[in-house]
């Protein structure tokens, strides 16, 4: 019988998690900073250092300048008390997020302004200095991190709100805001953000837009490149390109904002950008469904689209596995019995009754036609984070069960989950866990792999398997994590190389030294 309410949920389920969702600290500029932030003093308390990138990848630096003490001298001119050199400092900034890509750069700079990230940026073009650009160093595949002794410029000072019109809800700001703050601050104005990350704690809204970031309100408010309505880039050269734009429509020309939304720093630095918010709906329910196979998982999705219709804003998906794993590691309980699969279903509208009705009787449909063997649905808000921490928990419940390789994929729906079963079966006993988890309603599987440790024979059985099974399918490498670091050398499963010498040439004609995040996004070769 599906359960209309939640009952007796342990207390620590209220708990945000230690991860990028939570904050656990205040940083210099007064800001939430969680546990992300400090990622490199982990040494300090027993977890082994991370290697430098340089020792363990075969790559090679390029022939770019070193900062000297008349740099310095000069950016602190530009930068008064922006400049940042103290080795301790930078211990967290040049660490991934992961923890397994480490730079070694000496300067972090701190700009407030576009002007003073132009003169930076004017500066190291003409001196041939490489610049890495960090927001909130929350990505995945070692995008915001140095590979040498990259100058870190990082936009945790530009953090200012520009403008909101209530009307609109357009919304500018500057690049370094967090997101969770623009959350609240237009959730206070009944708007919300069209995206919403596990890491928005820490993560900056710049840095969602340079890596194009997806999401859990993908399915209801679609991507950055339609949500995104001007931005403000400062190029190589230090040139401030002001498409900062606030409207609906302009249909002038090339949309130039377009090269720089998923570019990853590698074209220009954002320093503002102008969004649309739609408003906050007046109802949010949420339902946790089990489901005794995958197939069942696909027909449920089908059978909500067509049921709840306008207000289905989200449909996510995890297997057992990790429920499993979130149990053990969060202390998580499932609110429905074991099933093979588990899904989340959020509605988001206008009317209360209306959306509520209108789930139950999905809710029901399901149970009847077998599709479900259990589900529980929540209304009230707080039961609702509960059910959601189930699914935005599993990286964090991941990470605590050893060393994991990671694989952001998009894929045909009908098979999606079929790389999964693949993958644990080519590993066998050499991994400890094989998960499937993620975005179907986007075609977006999250597929990881935990091990005690890292180990190069799985990664070599890993890769490059799951690429090509990947491109046989027509996937993506890649659904909303981006290239960065790690997948610069596998675009070729998703590209053809007329479009990969595109993307080179576009790179020469803007940053012709190439001193913009070198090492990323683009093949090695290129």
């Amino acid at each position: 019988m599906l359960r209309r309410q939640l009952l007796a949920w342990p207390a620590w389920l209220f708990r945000g998690p230690p991860g990028p969702r939570g904050a656990c600290a205040l940083g210099a500029e007064g800001r939430p900073v969680g546990p992300l932030a400090r990622r490199g003093c982990c040494s300090a308390l027993g977890t082994p250092e991370v290697p430098l990138t340089r020792e363990r990848y075969p790559v090679r630096r390029l022939p770019f300048s070193t900062v000297s003490e008349q740099d310095l001298a000069a950016f602190e001119r530009i930068v008064p008390g922006g400049v940042v050199t103290d080795p301790e400092a930078l211990q967290a900034p040049n660490v991934d997020w992961m923890r397994t890509l480490r730079g070694s750069s000496k300067v972090l700079l701190r700009p407030r302004t576009s002007e003073e990230v132009s003169h930076i940026l004017r500066h190291c073009h003409e001196r041939n200095l490489a610049v890495n650009p960090q927001g909130g160093n929350t990505g995945m595949v070692g995008g915001s991190v140095p590979v040498f002794d990259e100058i870190i410029l990082s936009t945790a000072r530009m953090n200012q709100i520009l403008s909101f019109h209530s009307v609109s809800g357009i919304l500018v700001c500057q690049a370094g805001c967090v997101l969770e703050e623009l959350s609240r601050y237009v959730e206070e104005r009944d708007f919300i953000m069209p995206l919403d990350l596990g890491a928005k704690g820490s993560c900056h809204i710049g840095g969602n837009v340079a890596t194009n970031a997806g999401g859990l309100r993908f399915l209801r408010y679609g991507s950055l490149r339609g949500t995104v309505l001007g931005l403000e880039v400062v190029l190589a050269n230090g040139t401030i390109l002001d498409c900062l734009t606030s409207l609906r429509k302009d249909n002038t020309g090339y949309d130039l904002k377009q090269l720089f939304i998923g570019s990853e720093g590698t074209l220009g630095v954002i320093t503002a950008v102008s969004i649309l918010c739609p408003p906050k709906p007046r109802a949010v329910n949420v339902a946790f469904l089990g489901c005794p196979g995958f197939a069942e998982v696909l027909q449920t999705f089908s059978t909500c689209k067509g049921m709840l219709g306008e207000i289905l804003s989200a449909f996510e998906f995890m297997d057992a596995v990790c429920m499993q794993l979130v149990g053990r590691h969060l202390h998580l309980a499932s609110p429905v019995q074991e099933s093979a699969f588990y899904v989340l279903i959020e509605t988001s509208g206008s009317n209360a009754g209306h959306d509520a009705e209108k789930l139950g009787s999905f809710l029901e449909h399901a149970l009847g036609s077998g599709l479900v063997t259990d589900g529980t649905m929540a209304t009230d808000q707080t039961k609702v984070k509960m059910l959601w921490a189930l699914r935005e928990r599993i990286t964090e419940a991941l990470s605590r069960d050893g060393y994991v390789y990671k694989y952001d994929l998009s894929l045909p729906l009908e098979r999606l989950y079929d790389i999964v079963t693949d993958v644990r079966a080519r590993l066998g006993p050499h991994a400890k866990h094989v998960v499937g988890y993620g975005h179907l309603g986007d075609g977006n599987l999250h597929l990881n792999v935990t091990a005690e440790a890292f180990s190069a024979s799985l990664l070599g059985a890993l890769e490059p398997h799951v690429y090509e099974w990947t491109a046989r399918q027509q996937g993506s490498v890649s659904a909303e994590h981006g290239v960065g670091f790690r997948k610069r050398d596998v675009l070729g499963y998703s590209k053809p190389p007329e479009a990969l010498q595109l993307m080179q040439q576009l790179k020469a004609l803007l940053d012709p030294k190439g001193i913009l995040n070198p090492y990323k996004m683009l093949p090695s070769q290129a």
